[in-house]
């Protein structure tokens, strides 16, 4: 978890209210009252703009303190086969051809997605390990991590990676000790096209219809368009694809992003089906006691006598 301090609204596995009106602080893992920066923010990542550099990978391992990794090479240019513990962000490079047969660089930056109802969150039962932010950050706390790896689970987007040494699970915190000191992702200082923006929800949906307008009226692109998707309330990682309506050409996007079935189940009706069960069995062993007394050894009264 990052050193930063911001108003929370929401911690997994935490009893009681929902503590949003304070300052969640890592250190302690206290709530205290105060507020930064608690409006929604959100990164924008351009699709058509990405040359592949690979500049934000690796500003993302020099800010989070992550040794270089050695590459395997797979007949793509890709630096590795998908995200790990200790690589949050990867240029995804796919190999398309348009409907006229020519050649396409679909690039997607994959990293977490900072879902607005983080499934992540919902199926982790540890108090504390993760946290989510007014502002929309959803944050990791290893402190607080048990490794049940329920959040790799309920995740849509196959973000959260477990590490087999210290038994914990980690993924992209939207660098939220630099945004809760007002500075901007680290990935997003790196960009040199132009291709990654930050700031708020609005700002950022705004900038993103924008770009679309544009590349609707200027190129053959007519299906670009902005992913934003409504199955997880939205993301505070936007998209603008060339190709909305076909997500999961770029790398496996999917289209419809949930959080998993049996995990709405697990923490919603089962859960409390079985809180009810548990009370009902203590009741009736109440019940039982007071109308049978205590459980008696048979020949313990004989042997007082």
């Amino acid at each position: 978890m990052s050193n930063g301090t911001m108003e929370i609204k929401a911690i997994s596995g935490h009893r009681g209210g929902t503590p949003g009106g304070g300052v969640y602080d890592q250190s302690d893992g206290k709530t205290r009252s105060g507020t930064s920066r608690d409006y929604d923010v959100c990164k924008l990542v351009d699709t058509t703009t990405c040359i592949g550099c690979k500049a934000c990978e690796v500003a993302c391992l020099e800010w989070n303190g992550y040794d270089f990794r050695d590459t395997t090479f797979d007949n793509t240019y890709q630096t590795m086969p998908d995200t790990a513990w200790n690589f949050w962000n990867l240029i995804r490079f796919n190999e398309d051809t348009d409907a006229d047969g020519n050649l396409q660089w679909l690039m997607r930056k994959d990293q977490c997605m900072h879902c607005a109802d983080p499934g992540c969150l919902e199926a982790c039962p540890a108090d504390g390990a993760i946290v989510q932010y007014q502002n929309g950050i959803v944050d990791f706390n290893q402190e607080h991590c048990i490794g049940c790896q329920y959040c790799v689970t309920g995740c849509p987007f196959n973000i959260p990676k477990f590490n087999d040494q210290t038994k914990k699970v980690y993924k992209c915190t939207l660098c939220s000790d630099r945004v809760g000191a007002g500075l901007e992702p680290a990935c997003i200082k790196a960009c040199p096209t132009g291709c990654l923006h930050f700031g708020s929800k609005e700002d950022m949906l705004f900038e993103a219809n924008k770009r679309v307008g544009q590349i609707k009226a200027n190129t053959s692109y007519k299906d670009a368009g902005v992913y934003d998707p409504e199955g997880v309330g939205g993301t505070h990682v936007i998209y603008v694809l060339h190709d909305a309506t076909n997500p999961e050409r770029y790398g496996g996007l999917p289209r419809d992003p949930r959080i998993p079935f049996m995990v709405k189940m697990w923490k919603g009706p089962l859960k409390w089906l079985g809180g009810l069960g548990i009370t009902l069995g203590a009741f009736a062993m109440f019940m039982h006691y007071v109308r049978y007394g205590p459980k008696r050894v048979e020949g313990e009264e004989e042997k007082k006598a």
